[in-house]
């Protein structure tokens, strides 16, 4: 069972500085039949203005994670650790049992685009940590390149969460396929962070979202000239 969650149905905030758009009840916006999907609690499409960002804030018990698509995002925190996040890149927070951190947009010319995660960990009052790996383009273009896991990769370098869920990036070119197979029980969450892709048959555009139950494969494909880029989330 594929539901679809459409980009002009999600949440909007707006405050000049901040053009945000929420798949799950966040902030201002509450909507009780989007409070989250399984371990998936916040999933906001967020576009920073020029030299405008978070100040510091406090989080706790929530695995924090950030990709950017556009720009470079400034982050800092009650760690010690500052760094500037650009595209082909993850960087993952752990609040555990409380940590502080602000992000800006690390240029005073140009927007950051970002996409903003939260996912609800095993456990509460774990210790914080930050993880933040780069990869190389080609490495999620065709296939789905992991991003975050419970557990570390034989394969490829990905952050840590403290939660069974694992977290891929895909890019496909014009009628380009990738698959993915779900364990039995397994849930799944897709979403379109650039162009057009069909999952299962059933066309995404930008900003779409699918929820995904009792599906034993994925099959995503590039359904515009200019393909499509995907994150993809499978869930307990």
């Amino acid at each position: 069972m594929i539901k679809i969650r459409k980009s002009e149905e999600r949440g909007h905030g707006d405050r000049g500085w901040l053009n945000a758009h929420y798949s799950f009840s966040f902030a201002d916006y509450y909507d009780p039949a989007y409070m989250g999907f399984r371990a998936l609690r916040v999933l906001n499409d967020d576009r920073i203005a020029p030299g405008r960002g978070f100040g510091p804030h406090a989080h706790r018990d929530m695995e924090i994670i950030t990709y950017v698509l556009e720009g470079g995002l400034l982050h800092r925190d009650s760690m010690g650790e500052q760094h500037t996040l650009v595209p082909n890149e993850v960087q993952t927070m752990s609040a555990g049992n409380g940590i502080v951190h602000s992000e800006f947009n690390a240029s005073e010319k140009e927007p950051v685009h970002s996409i903003q995660i939260w996912i609800e960990p095993k456990a509460e009052d774990l210790a914080p940590s930050y993880q933040q790996i780069r990869f190389a383009p080609a490495e999620k273009r065709g296939r789905f390149r992991l991003l975050a896991a419970p557990e570390a990769s034989k394969d490829e370098p990905a952050t840590i969460i403290n939660q069974d869920a694992r977290l891929y990036v895909g890019e496909l070119g014009h009628e380009e396929t990738v698959r993915q197979v779900l364990a039995p029980g397994r849930h799944a969450w897709v979403q379109v962070v650039r162009g057009r892709v069909s999952l299962n048959g059933q066309l995404l555009n930008e900003g779409d979202g699918a929820a995904i139950s009792d599906e034993q494969q994925l099959t995503a494909r590039g359904d515009s000239q200019k393909g499509g880029e995907i994150l993809l989330f499978d869930l307990p």
